[in-house]
């Protein structure tokens, strides 16, 4: 089937789901109010749809996974319905999250809890160049697991165990069948087609290019990915992130051996089908941005969309963060083009187990030290006055690019064997014991090894700065990285972390952004820009929605907790538990969470997310299981029994 015949084929089927969800709003809305049988209603909160729209109150009425009713009269309840109080609190667009690498995590633990507890109700996956749709088991494992520090043994676990498919379609039907969470959008990560094509080892291998056959053939596959409705494809021209295994250990990801005219290729096919180039930058240089703004423009021809990592307020470049609106300005206004920006809407804080942080990768000794997966041999190589001289050479360097700030003094230690030091920096240390901060440092990681533990501000720290970029034209919320960097950061509650920050400013009177726009870019705009059927609040719409309690919204969002992962052996991840804030959040017409807890058979006996398509509208899933008896979320039970 060609190219054409696959968009008309889209396209038709979009307009027959459109003619089906307006027959359904039209329904709904002649129902009379009396007669109505509603699964759900969310009572008396003060709705803000997702368009950027003020918000208003009214009761919503969720019937077969579909919003059926929004009124501002009260909605009439059945013995079967379920009522969540909404009273005093916001109605909103479940949240997009476009910047995750659940793409293993979702194949063990599919309900994906971390994020919807904190109202996401959609995430997209195959982002900075590696997904797991046409790999093999271990290539897929060496693509993801040193980049997106993740335990490999884990991950090649959970590949041989679940992985049966062989391309989009079966993978498509794989992620469907399972009891999902939130909805899936996804990406096809660049690294793992060209990977597929030429094999890992040539595709990492910067003598090697595709030949002519394989260029087509990466077309190919590329274009079977859209036809199944996957978003676009996303691409890496970064040389810090390194491949894990024993094979190509530490060589840069296939995507950073792509010639030129192998990414105008790309965003040649991309842009004939309306679909998006998701990259991450060179950050050494930073000339590559030029060609992804350019590559956006549509003067003379159809425009790309593209979104590009990131806008942030470095602590290491703190003039950067006045780049972003020029070149979305020139790209945007000037060029015709679709291009944003992902930005985290909070403090970029990471964590650290030694010397187990990928903001080593920026520099050849950090390198070094991070190929060696052997503790013992990773000691030694510290030990050596040699390494030390060459590490303190790359810690001085003024001028070499970075992301890290390199400044121990902004290093806390949180975790020791020695207690006596936490609490301090490493600067501190070094002082005390007269030595060179990166003598102190490296001292530190041989006398305790990853039993030292610590922390340090990347970006974001400036509250004017980053209030400045959340509201700047070009630039989309996103960038959560949700399911990576399991010990180093946790940003799954981006989201709140945004309506909270925006609510305390509206507090101390000096609001930068109102709480429908702020709604607004963490639902419409993300689902207009990437296609999405997800991010509004409507009659006819599938029922993805989310509760929020703005008295929960208090600080909360920045503590730190730690959750056990028995699906990757153990390991202690980071995770964000402010769950005050989110009364309750549906999916596809379902709440499943509500009052601090998952319904029984979250994320095993049922699927409550669908794959979205891009460009297409989803029905919901059909509820087989009986409605719950009548009863009512986020009230307390002194008045529920009233």
């Amino acid at each position: 089937m060609s190219i054409t015949e696959n968009a008309d084929r889209a396209d038709r089927a979009d307009r027959a789901d459109r003619a089906d969800r307006a027959e359904n709003a039209e329904n709904a809305e002649n129902a009379s109010p009396g007669g109505a049988d509603f699964d759900v209603v969310i009572r008396g909160g003060t709705v803000f749809d997702g368009t950027g729209a003020p918000g208003f109150r009214a009761d919503v009425g969720i019937r077969a996974g579909v919003v059926a009713a929004i009124s501002p009269a009260p909605l009439p309840v059945s013995p079967g319905t379920q009522v969540v109080d909404a009273e005093g609190r916001w109605v909103t667009p479940g949240f997009v999250d476009t910047h995750t690498h659940y793409d293993v995590e979702l194949l063990v633990s599919p309900g994906l809890g971390e994020s919807v507890r904190h109202g996401v109700t959609t995430v997209l996956v195959g982002n900075c160049s590696i997904s797991g749709v046409y790999s093999g088991s271990v290539d897929v494992a060496d693509l993801f697991s040193r980049v997106e520090a993740l335990p490999r043994d884990s991950v090649l676990a959970a590949l041989e165990q679940k992985k049966t498919w062989s391309g989009p379609s079966d993978w498509r039907r794989t992620v469907e069948d399972l009891p999902l969470g939130p909805n899936v959008a996804s990406f096809l990560g660049h690294s793992d087609v060209r990977a597929s094509v030429m094999g890992l080892g040539r595709a990492t291998d910067p003598t090697q290019s595709p030949s002519r056959d394989e260029l087509r053939t990466i077309d190919r596959r590329i274009n079977a990915a859209l036809d199944e409705g996957f978003l676009g494809v996303s691409t890496m021209t970064n040389p810090w992130d390194k491949m894990d295994g024993d094979r190509y250990r530490s060589r840069t990801l296939p995507s950073t051996h792509a010639s030129w005219g192998e990414f105008r290729r790309i965003s040649r096919l991309l842009r004939r089908r309306d679909r998006v180039l998701q990259g991450v930058p060179n950050l050494n240089t930073k000339v590559d941005v030029a060609f992804y703004a350019a590559t956006s423009t549509g003067l003379f021809r159809k425009p790309l969309r593209v979104s590009l990592l990131a806008a942030a307020d470095t602590l290491a470049e703190p003039w950067v963060n006045r780049i972003f609106r020029p070149i979305a300005f020139a790209a945007n206004t000037l060029g015709r083009g679709k291009f944003v920006w992902q930005h985290l809407p909070t403090t970029f804080k990471v964590w650290a187990d030694g010397i187990d942080l990928v903001v080593f990768e920026e520099f050849g000794s950090g390198r070094e030290a991070l190929h060696l997966v052997d503790e013992m041999a990773r000691t030694d190589l510290l030990e050596q006055e040699s390494y030390r001289r060459w590490f303190r050479e790359d810690f001085e360097k003024r001028f070499s690019p970075r992301v890290w700030h390199r400044d121990f003094d902004d290093a806390l230690i949180v975790a020791c064997p020695d207690e006596s030091l936490v609490g301090q920096t490493v600067g501190d240390v070094a002082r005390a014991r007269k030595l060179h901060p990166a003598d102190a440092y490296l001292d530190l990681v041989v006398e305790y090894g990853t039993d030292f533990r610590w922390t340090t501000t990347i970006a974001n720290a400036r509250e004017k700065v980053a209030n400045r970029l959340a509201r700047t034209p070009g630039v989309t919320i996103g960038f959560s990285d949700a399911g990576a960097h399991l010990r180093n950061m946790a940003f799954y509650n981006f989201g709140i972390r945004l309506l909270e920050r925006v609510h305390q400013a509206q507090r101390r009177g000096k609001p930068f952004l109102s709480t429908e726009e702020a709604v607004y870019k963490l639902t419409g705009e993300l689902a207009d820009f990437y296609r999405l059927d997800a991010g509004r609040l409507q009659v006819g719409a599938r029922a993805d929605v989310v509760v929020v309690d703005p008295s929960g919204l208090d600080g909360e969002s920045l503590d730190y907790h730690e959750e056990a992962m028995p699906e990757f052996g153990g390991i202690r991840r980071m995770v964000n538990r402010n769950d005050r804030a989110v009364v309750a959040t549906i999916i596809g017409g379902r709440v499943v969470w509500s009052d601090g807890e998952f319904v029984d058979g979250y994320g095993r006996r049922f699927a409550a997310g669908r794959f979205l398509p891009a460009g297409e509208a989803v029905a919901p899933r059909p509820v087989a299981a009986p409605r719950p008896a009548a009863h009512s979320v986020g009230i307390p039970a002194s008045s529920q029994a009233e």
